[in-house]
């Protein structure tokens, strides 16, 4: 199967994104996990798409992912280390129905890449501090823990990062029926 088509959210393709995110949210509510559990943040996913920070990914002409890549670190995570030097993944999500495809590993990837070409040296993100099971993920997709920080108004702040990486380290993503023989 050929990559997906990543490109730059156009302000048409909100209520795209903000789909993607509330299928999300649900997901992860049915899972028992209270992450996103608050009023969809559309003001932040405007503010993404108007920055030229938010990306839509397509496969067939469908949208199936959505992450948020960018320059800006947000100080209460980040202020020990230099802000500078590093792209944030933000509000990456896969769509149910492409899911199990490798796809989250692949624009994690592909940030890496573009943090790379950015000529910055660590792609960060940060996690809510008890999902333990994305805690995991990030581990298998190569990032270290750097810490926990603990903020008594914010549920985030387990922080990750990996170094940078050319794009000839992009993993190949699977195809639905790949994904299906793998069950």
């Amino acid at each position: 199967m050929t990559a997906p088509d990543i490109r730059t959210a156009l302000p048409g393709d909100l209520d795209q994104v903000e789909g993607l995110w509330l299928e999300g949210s649900r997901w992860l509510a049915g899972r028992g996990l209270d992450q996103w559990q608050y009023p969809p943040r559309r003001w932040r996913m405007e503010e993404a798409i108007g920055a030229g920070d938010c990306y839509l990914v397509f496969r067939d002409g469908r949208a199936v992912a959505t992450l948020t890549v960018h320059e800006r670190a947000d100080l209460a995570w980040w202020s020990e280390d230099d802000p500078t030097s590093a792209l944030y993944v933000h509000d990456l999500v896969v769509s149910r129905a492409a899911a199990g495809q490798a796809l989250g590993a692949h624009l994690l990837d592909w940030a890496g890449a573009l943090a790379h070409r950015r000529g910055k040296p660590w792609l960060r993100l940060e996690a809510w501090k008890s999902n333990h099971r994305l805690h995991r993920y990030y581990l298998d997709q190569g990032f270290a823990l750097l810490r926990i920080v603990d903020l008594p108004h914010r549920n985030s702040g387990a922080l990750f990062q990996r170094a940078a990486s050319p794009a000839a380290a992009l993993r190949p993503v699977l195809s639905p029926e790949a994904t299906e023989s793998r069950r």
